[in-house]
């Protein structure tokens, strides 16, 4: 895989997670506004989540994405290093087809399942 199409993939993950992390705070802003207007007492809501149970949810997506955009740059990293795609485990190359579907990973499927 040259330089300059993974370069082009690991952007447009970056652009992807950044896009979800917008979405996310917007959810997250939308929650904690709702919960200021509403005097109930969400815990005992039988009709659906708790308020808390929502925002735990959202900020734990946020932090699943933040993880992500880490991975990209460690990736970016890798590539400048010349062992992009170089397993961190065995030595050995990553396969192309896992490269394109996951563009961040830094396992070879054999370490990444066993």
């Amino acid at each position: 895989m040259d330089t300059a199409s993974v370069t082009d993939l690991l952007q447009r993950e970056r652009a992807t997670t950044l896009a979800q992390q917008e979405q996310l705070r917007r959810d997250l802003d939308e929650i904690i506004a709702a919960a200021a207007d509403v005097a109930t007492d969400d815990e005992h809501d039988p009709e659906g989540p708790t308020i808390a149970y929502e925002r735990a949810r959202i900020q734990a997506l946020l932090d699943q994405s933040q993880a992500h955009l880490d991975e990209i740059g460690t990736a970016f990293a890798r590539l400048e290093a010349g062992s992009y795609e170089t397993c961190d485990k065995c030595g050995r190359q990553i396969g192309l087809e896992r490269l394109r579907a996951r563009p961040a990973v830094r396992t070879c499927i054999a370490c990444a399942s066993g």
